[in-house]
């Protein structure tokens, strides 16, 4: 079993909180972790058991009755009726930690958390497993103003890493990977996008899902979406949004702001397990990826979705939010930081050889009465070596 970073995080909130709410995708591990720190006390319950679930959404408060707490209720979406009962509860009593919640489908969990528990619950979100978690070791908040290296990884690696992915039932199993991802798409159609975005044309969705993957790491361009899914640019966007709530993918937004002229103010996409993406866009091996033309946005996504996973996990949290750049120009910068109104440039590449051409894009920032700090360049160099008087490379396992 892995060792969960978000563990320390949970349980500090479950000492100072009525109610926790754990979302994320499907098979991310939600459920095991839940039980995996739970208190003897405490009672499991799921509502994939049917005869629970018609009782949880037909009488909650008999259902409450019948189960007091401290109690976990395990893909709580699916009884959107307890949740003015679960409020009801938690406000007769001080105690804290009573209920944790677990749900898939956040497009839906959300509407009836903010409507019945609001001030009353905090949420967590679970991602596949980090680097981290799969090497067993403890990752450090990336700080930009404070980077240091601890080891190193090489290129092969790393692809192995993105081709891999990183939800933990494969993992720890090594199970086939077609059947596995197969089954995984298949259960997401179903119970997801069927039953509760009332999408009925899966097969359609399926291609669209597709479609989506093909173009991570790449500018979202409905119309182009669309055309590949044979839908109009309005339904793209909707089903979009179902894969942003549902956490398949990450809209990595663009910085900008009245200083900078001809921004693009379009998000990229970022799928937040590569393994999923690399699936679904057709991809066999990770040596294929490494030496194809997308290898690229492949490493930018796994940089991007690991930072956000860091972001997600760590008890002590920065606050800095994440971007990217690209003008009309179609000069970009990969990643951009923001921390306490100072902006952090780096660049992605997947290089050995460094040099300061690499970072030539930093250069839209400057004389913008902007407040710049150091970045640099995340690649394959073993070392940290200065690339300007502002900037170095940096390997690229720093962010972990």
């Amino acid at each position: 079993m892995f060792k969960r970073e978000i563990e320390e995080k949970f349980l500090n909130l479950a000492q100072n909180r009525k109610v926790v709410l754990i979302t994320g995708a499907r098979q991310v591990g939600k459920s095991t972790f839940v039980k995996s720190i739970k208190e003897k006390e405490r009672t499991y319950i799921t509502l994939d058991d049917l005869n629970l679930r018609e009782l949880a959404q037909k009488d909650p408060k008999l259902f409450l009755m019948n189960y007091q707490g401290p109690l976990i209720i395990d893909e709580v979406q699916y009884a959107p009726n307890l949740f003015p009962y679960i409020k009801m509860d938690v406000d007769n009593s001080d105690k804290c930690g009573k209920y944790w919640l677990t749900g898939s489908q956040k497009f839906l969990l959300m509407k009836n958390v903010s409507e019945s528990l609001a001030g009353r619950v905090s949420i967590l979100e679970l991602s596949s497993l980090s680097y981290a978690e799969k090497k067993g070791f403890k990752s450090k908040l990336f700080n930009p103003t404070q980077i240091t290296n601890r080891f190193n990884i090489s290129p092969k690696e790393i692809f192995e890493e993105i081709f891999k992915g990183g939800f933990p039932e494969y993992i720890a199993k090594s199970l086939d990977r077609e059947q596995y991802f197969n089954d995984l798409v298949t259960t997401y159609l179903e119970r997801d996008v069927c039953s509760f975005a009332q999408i009925r044309d899966l097969m359609r969705f399926k291609r669209f899902l597709i479609a989506v993957a093909a173009r991570n790491g790449e500018v979202l361009n409905y119309n182009s979406l669309a055309e590949d899914a044979d839908i109009d640019a309005k339904t793209a966007k909707n089903w979009l949004s179902i894969l942003v709530a549902s956490d398949i993918i990450y809209l990595l937004e663009p910085y900008f702001s009245a200083k900078l002229k001809r921004v693009i103010k379009s998000p990229k996409i970022i799928f937040l397990d590569t393994g999923l993406c690399a699936y679904l866009a057709g991809w066999n091996s990770s040596e294929n990826i490494m030496n194809s033309s997308v290898s690229g946005h492949f490493l930018e996504t796994f940089v991007i979705s690991e930072l956000i996973k860091n972001k997600r996990n760590n008890q002590n949290n920065l606050n800095y939010d994440i971007y990217y750049y690209r003008d009309r120009d179609k000069k970009e910068i990969d990643l951009i930081i923001l921390l306490d109104n100072v902006i952090y440039p780096f660049e992605i590449k997947k290089t050995a050889n460094p040099n300061k051409a690499m970072i030539s894009n930093f250069s839209i920032l400057n004389g913008k009465n902007i407040k710049v700090g150091p970045g640099g360049l995340l690649c394959f160099y073993e070392n940290i070596i200065p690339l300007d008087e502002s900037n170095k490379a940096y390997p690229i396992s720093v962010i972990f």
